[in-house]
């Protein structure tokens, strides 16, 4: 729902200003573990160095011959380049629009099967209640499909009582994934130390594996000691 450009340049002013890279991807790019991870890690190396792809193009290279993917993005110039990035896959839709209105209106699909990335800024006041109120509609409409949320972590008390407004929703299984670097570092501007995923609908296994992922990363992105990764149940633990 807000793809963003599908390609990011590391070595440019943003990403060198805010640290982000050199503090998460690069960590853990020379890693190895479970197939998923391998996988991830490899289309993270496939653009090129000093390169990063974005959520739509990691989904573009994943694509089966029978798959398709729609990404949404309503920033002009973010729009261009992801058409851009995208332009070599055929069975990829880019859509200039409100992610979370287009959602609404492509749900649900005709396969009856699929995957939503609900991936906002988080710029407004009020974009919690438009998450949380998205995924809601969307899972009403479109019950058998696969959600993710992810949102930043700068409030404990927020991000629970947002997670648990959709837990309370009904909604039969619901894996929430917290990561938290650890202490901010010393001089400089605040920077974002902690984030969460809800995964509504995850497929049989995926916790477990993610937990095994976890495992592997946190040593490498900590901040002062090994990061934080929790992988819990809100709803229907696989038996």
């Amino acid at each position: 729902t807000h793809a963003g450009r599908g390609l990011y340049d590391l070595s440019g002013g943003e990403a060198v200003r805010t640290g982000e890279a050199k503090e998460g991807i690069a960590r853990i790019r020379d890693l190895s573990g479970p197939q998923t991870l391998q996988t991830y890690l490899d289309l993270t190396r496939s653009p090129g160095a000093g390169k990063y792809p974005g959520s739509p193009l990691i989904a573009a290279r994943l694509l089966r011959p029978d798959d398709r993917l729609i990404a949404i993005e309503k920033h002009p110039e973010e729009f261009a380049e992801l058409k851009k990035t995208l332009a070599i896959f055929a069975t990829t839709r880019v859509v200039e629009a409100d992610g979370y209105e287009r959602l609404a209106a492509l749900l649900p699909p005709p396969e009856r099967r699929g995957l939503v990335l609900i991936d906002p800024p988080y710029e407004s006041d009020d974009e919690f209640e438009r998450a949380a109120n998205a995924l809601i509609e969307a899972q009403r409409k479109f019950a058998t499909g696969i959600y993710m949320l992810w949102f930043p972590i700068k409030s404990a008390a927020a991000a629970n009582a947002f997670a648990g407004e959709v837990a309370n929703t009904g909604v039969s299984k619901l894996l929430r994934i917290d990561i938290d670097l650890g202490t901010q570092p010393k001089g400089g501007k605040e920077r974002l130390s902690a984030a969460g995923l809800l995964i509504v609908n995850p497929p049989f296994g995926f916790a477990e594996e993610m937990r095994q992922i976890a495992r592997i990363l946190a040593p490498s992105l900590g901040r002062d000691g090994p990061a934080a990764i929790t992988v819990n149940w809100l709803s229907g633990a696989e038996n």
